[in-house]
């Protein structure tokens, strides 16, 4: 496990101290206000913590190149340290590839997938790849489309450190299928039925995976959480209480 100071990962936490805890996780790129959306409303009922992941937000990168195992790593060392007993994972795109190596790992009671593919399928560029893998700005371009085709044009992402775009080479190319058989824990898997990030074969191969896992298809993209908001809660209420 690489080294881990927690004392440089931003976190917050609140909610209702009885309910049970969900630990809401970003994807890449992103940072805490992502996830408020989902943990606002969920705040009533159960205790949400969010983190802002090493590199991203108010968190300081990792001093070395990064595999997913090690930012779930880097969670379970913050669920001991905050004393969280079988947390519910909610994690969206490589938040929810996290998640998947973390409920391989560890106790959790249940684990929410949005846009989450354990492996990238093969399939035939886009017009828009094929346009940004002529891009030679990026070291590693061919190999990321699913970042590339979100963030290619943010400033955030052009910005990025060497050591970052190494970690995001290295974490997108991971195939995760080995740590996704090993889930026990009830998993649901919440769709796009136009995520061109993580298409909706993914999702399928992910499903097929799991022991107990569900897919459930939304109308909207690779941020089908956010457009279908209220949808979304309710069905994670419903997936709780279960």
């Amino acid at each position: 496990m690489k080294k881990i100071n927690l004392d440089k990962v931003n976190y917050i936490q609140y909610g209702n101290d009885k309910g049970k805890d969900i630990i809401l996780l970003h994807g890449w790129g992103q940072n805490i206000e992502m996830m408020e959306p989902l943990g606002n409303p969920l705040s009533s009922k159960y205790h949400i913590t969010i983190l802002d992941f090493p590199g991203y937000g108010k968190s300081a990168e990792p001093d070395e190149v990064w595999t997913v195992s090690d930012y779930a790593d880097l969670v379970h060392e913050l669920v001991k340290k905050l004393k969280i007993k079988k947390p519910t994972l909610i994690g969206h795109s490589f938040g929810g590839r996290v998640a998947i190596v973390y409920a391989s790992k560890y106790e959790v009671d249940r684990v929410v997938l949005f846009g989450a593919p354990c492996v990238r399928t093969k399939k035939g560029l886009t017009l828009k790849e094929k346009m940004l893998k002529k891009a030679k700005t990026l070291p590693g371009m061919g190999k990321i489309a699913e970042i590339a085709k979100n963030y290619i044009g943010s400033e955030d992402y052009k910005n990025a450190s060497p050591r970052m775009r190494e970690i995001l080479v290295k974490t997108v190319n991971e195939d995760l299928s080995e740590y996704a058989k090993k889930i026990t824990a009830p998993t649901l898997l919440i769709w796009g039925e136009m995520d061109e990030a993580a298409p909706f074969e993914e999702a399928k191969l992910l499903e097929g995976l799991l022991t107990d896992g569900a897919l459930i298809v939304l109308p909207g993209t690779h941020y089908a959480y956010l457009e279908n908001l209220q949808q979304v809660i309710n069905i994670i209420n419903n997936f709780m209480e279960g």
